[in-house]
């Protein structure tokens, strides 16, 4: 598979370099794309064909961690093609959708393919995280407070930031939000509210024993143990995007503030109010990507066996 996908992705890296097309609106990265997928293939073929060993498990991660790197903000997309808006760039889009499938197939070759280590251990019993990642959790749980309340508060018809809810109603409608967005808002429900609540249920999933083994309120699923892959998998992509898009974005509001950059109005009336509602989004995604982070890793390590890799 890992062979298939580096095949494919230095196509895909080939064709925007011949046909012009730009990737994150730089030129000649269709080339960096094309050594990355070549590189996959080589080592996916050469973990097919030789037996395990340190420098190829090296490789493979290292490969990973690239393709990771360039599947960033692909929540993001995600997010926007859900909720009925277009993505800024279709080949960006394309491109770190490819990235992330291909982080998770250069992860799983690595960990097939490590060297031996002796006999595999059970799975662990259910346990909680420590209880340092667990004040983690408590403050990527906090981060999302003034982000929700921001949010509700328009969404019930009030005005923040000198913007009113009808306004920021009428700027969903223009910027194509779908059907279910709008009519959740007219509710009273922002989705951005809905899809923080479901966040923070995954970060406690990856923090207390119930995100290994199905607790009762599961039904038919209760005292099943609970497939490794399943929190792992949205925790790992939260993360990636939300943790370095919310330091990054730290840094850059801290700029703004300082009048080294200035900061686009949009809607507000002025940039001082544009920058309040961005300071409370940024400190909401850096918060809980930072924690998001912590907790995989914790999770990670907790549910391992013996020759997982940490």
């Amino acid at each position: 598979m890992v062979v298939a996908w580096g095949v494919g992705y230095a196509g895909f890296g080939l064709g925007c370099e011949l046909s012009g097309t730009a990737l994150f609106g730089a030129d000649r990265l269709g080339w960096v794309v094309v050594a990355v997928g070549s590189a996959a293939a080589g080592a996916g073929w050469a973990a097919v064909r030789r037996q395990p060993s340190a420098w190829l498990g090296r490789a493979l991660w290292l490969l990973c961690g690239l393709a990771a790197t360039a599947a960033f903000s692909l929540l993001m997309d995600v997010l926007t093609l859900v909720f009925g808006e277009g993505v800024d760039s279709v080949p960006d889009a394309v491109n770190r959708a490819l990235a992330a499938a291909g982080a998770l197939l250069l992860a799983g070759t690595a960990r097939a393919r490590r060297p031996a280590g002796g006999a595999r251990r059970p799975a662990p019993a259910p346990s909680a995280a420590p209880a340092t990642v667990q004040l983690a959790a408590f403050a990527g749980t906090l981060a999302f407070v003034p982000y929700v309340v921001m949010k509700l508060v328009w969404a019930f018809g009030g005005s923040f930031a000198g913007i009113s809810g009808a306004e920021m109603y009428d700027g969903y409608r223009r910027n194509g939000a779908s059907g279910l967005w709008l009519t959740l808002e007219s509710w009273g429900l922002d989705g951005t509210v809905l899809l923080a609540a479901i966040g923070v249920f995954l970060l406690w999933a990856l923090v207390r024993p119930w995100g290994q083994v199905f607790p009762r309120w599961t039904l038919l699923l209760r005292g099943r143990r609970v497939p490794r892959w399943l929190p792992l998998a949205p925790a790992l992509l939260g993360a990636a995007t939300l943790a370095p898009y919310g330091v990054v974005g730290t840094g850059y509001l801290v700029l703004c503030g300082a009048g080294v950059f200035g900061i686009r109005q949009g809607d507000f009336a002025t940039p001082g109010q544009a920058l309040e509602v961005a300071w409370v989004g940024i400190a909401a995604f850096a918060g809980y990507g930072v924690a998001l982070a912590l907790a995989a890793r914790s999770y990670w390590r907790r549910t391992g066996d013996a020759g997982s890799v940490c």
